[in-house]
């Protein structure tokens, strides 16, 4: 069996800025909970069987006390923010499991059931539905992907060392050295992607790394430049590897039996008539007709 692991609020971010607004006649904003269950029924039509939905039910996590310029909700679209509980409500009405993180993050759940579902012998391949760069380092050879929705890409171990230059092992030690603007943490000054790659493909992990660089092994531009900052601030590097890595101890609490889909719960249609899509209730309830054994 396949796993399929989906980053609900990745979805749910890019259905509010891809697809019309859409206000029901009680005036709440739907569009994005619309395409999200849209996007998860196609995934069951085209085959999925066991899936899991990860959301950041708050967005703020432990990561806000380690790094005080790390992301907030601050800046969300309320009419996006509107729409993070109800999207966890109609998934779990259709049927799906549904972990909602408040200490942790998306992420972290993701990883969490990619090294569940990884240890199951029964699983022939994990599939983890966000192009997000963190989950880069849960990839394991061919077993264990990332797949990219909008653009249909599958990233496996290769596609992690030909995007970054670096295997999964060494993803969180890359994004200490460079940063994540997206998260919040800005790295060390002066390394780039090319730097790191390069430092990092030959040592693994910073605290690896030589203080001097004429103990480098390897060629980089800058590299007196680049060693120094390094020796001053490899502290600062290790604590934003520590912010980068994702935790597989995030509560996840159902198996890889409970992913599966078996059809919606009987509220499902009532739903979807409060959001004006009748036609999603109809799409589960014809996929469900096989699937209840």
């Amino acid at each position: 069996m396949d796993v399929h692991l989906v980053d609900g609020t990745y979805e749910l971010f890019r259905y509010f800025y891809a697809l019309p607004s859409h206000v029901t006649a009680s005036g709440r904003e739907v569009g994005a909970v619309r395409g999200v269950l849209g996007t998860v029924l196609q995934m069951l039509e085209e085959g999925a069987t066991h899936v899991g939905v990860a959301t950041d039910h708050v967005i703020e996590s432990f990561r806000n006390e380690l790094w005080a310029g790390y992301k907030t909700g601050a800046g969300i679209d309320p009419a996006l923010w509107s729409q993070f509980g109800l999207v966890e409500d109609a998934l779990v009405a259709m049927g799906v499991v549904v972990w909602p993180m408040v200490e942790f993050e998306a992420d972290d759940a993701l990883a969490a059931a990619a090294a569940q579902a990884g240890a199951d012998p029964r699983v022939d391949r994990v599939v983890i539905c966000t192009p997000d760069k963190d989950l880069g380092q849960c990839i394991e050879g061919t077993r264990i992907v990332q797949l990219d929705r909008r653009k249909n890409t599958v990233i496996d171990e290769a596609g992690v060392w030909e995007r970054f230059g670096v295997g999964p092992a060494s993803i969180a030690d890359y994004l200490g050295l460079v940063g994540d603007s997206a998260d919040g943490f800005p790295g060390l000054s002066g390394w780039g992607a090319k730097s790191a790659a390069t430092v990092l493909a030959r040592y693994g992990h910073i605290e690896d790394i030589p203080d001097l660089a004429l103990h480098w092994d390897v060629e980089v531009r800058g590299a007196v430049k680049l060693a120094t900052t390094l020796a001053q601030q490899r502290e600062l590097a290790v604590l934003f590897r520590y912010i980068a890595t994702v935790r597989t101890d995030a509560p996840v609490p159902e198996t890889v039996d409970d992913l599966r889909w078996r059809g919606p719960h009987a509220e499902f249609a009532a739903l979807c008539a409060t959001l004006d899509a009748p036609r999603l209730a109809e799409r589960a309830s014809r996929l469900a007709g096989p699937r209840r054994t």
